[in-house]
């Protein structure tokens, strides 16, 4: 999560009918849960803005990523490596893949090196850059807002902490759409509850759920409609104008979702296809996770040399 996210993990689900929600569920280590039926539903019709496909990113760079220190102290977060590869190329190659024509990316916390790495990584992909020149005392909800004079067109938003597969960003394509997974034992934080069409009813911005039994996690990936930002865009001036820079833009969501101004479809994440670093153990779980999936970078480097680094610098 970027800004520094201390806090932000996990989801909850109310409704199992769906023709993309996984048809089933690993429940090791976790309560025992009865599922009397999955029913298949129509897709829901392709109309207006979801015509077209999304082209441009919102990555939010800008925090200090204390929580994986000391590897943040000489590096943003999002270069932090991942069996040799940076988070940042990850993104970059997988937006590429994807079809991508922008990426704006909010820094702070050792901006220049983001500039840097971009400056030679990116080909004919666009970037534009906002600074949040407080990262130090402020969170993800003013990196956010700074962004507004930047986002003209509709957008994916994404966090620098998250490794993923490419191809699960096929379906986030479209807009007013959030990613969503499985919970596993690992997992805590934000919640969302859902309808019988995946449609978001519910975002908690904690652990809390009426619902235990069916938990499902935010992966902090959201595409928005120039309509729906436009909605966000002035949620967030209120906290800014209210001087409330150190909330998380997921406030403002649950807000927004409770109110009915804000509507997102739930599209799943598999959950052996991505990970969430905000941890040295998360980074460790991620690198075993991902030491069995094809390196996506163009040309990776030395991944066992580069690994050893990182779990030294972790563990000392």
């Amino acid at each position: 999560m970027s800004p520094d996210s201390d806090a932000m993990k996990s989801v909850t689900l109310t409704g199992v009918e769906s023709s993309r929600r996984p048809s089933s569920v690993s429940l090791t280590n976790l309560p025992t849960v009865v599922i009397s039926e999955i029913k298949e539903i129509p897709e829901k019709p392709v109309i207006g803005e979801k015509k077209n496909k999304i082209t441009t990113a919102l990555l939010l760079a800008a925090g200090t990523g204390s929580r994986l220190y000391p590897l943040t102290k000489s590096a943003p977060k999002c270069l932090t490596e991942v069996n040799g590869i940076s988070i940042l190329e990850r993104l970059v190659v997988n937006l590429k893949k994807q079809g991508f024509k922008r990426l704006i990316v909010v820094i702070g916390h050792l901006g220049d090196q983001v500039q840097e790495f971009l400056s030679s990584h990116t080909d004919d992909l666009k970037i534009d850059y906002v600074v949040n020149p407080v990262f130090a005392t402020t969170n993800n909800l003013y990196s956010l807002w700074l962004a507004k004079k930047e986002i003209t067109e509709p957008f994916i938003l994404v966090e620098s902490d998250l490794v993923f597969n490419d191809k699960l960003l096929e379906e986030m394509l479209f807009p007013d759409r959030m990613a969503i997974s499985i919970m596993l034992p690992w997992m805590n934080g934000t919640t969302v509850e859902l309808d019988s069409t995946d449609r978001v009813t519910a975002f908690r911005a904690g652990s809390y759920t009426p619902n235990p039994e069916m938990q499902f996690k935010t992966v902090n990936i959201y595409s928005l409609s120039l309509s729906s930002w436009k909605e966000v865009e002035k949620r967030l001036s209120h906290y800014v104008t209210a001087d409330e820079l150190g909330e998380y833009y997921e406030v403002v969501f649950a807000e927004m979702i409770a109110d009915g101004t804000l509507s997102f479809d739930g599209i799943f994440f598999d959950n052996d296809l991505w990970y969430e670093i905000d941890t040295g153990e998360d980074l460790i779980e991620a690198e075993n996770l991902f030491s069995n999936i094809p390196d996506q970078a163009d040309d990776p480097p030395n991944t066992l040399t580069e690994r050893s680094t990182n779990l030294c610098a972790i563990r000392s």
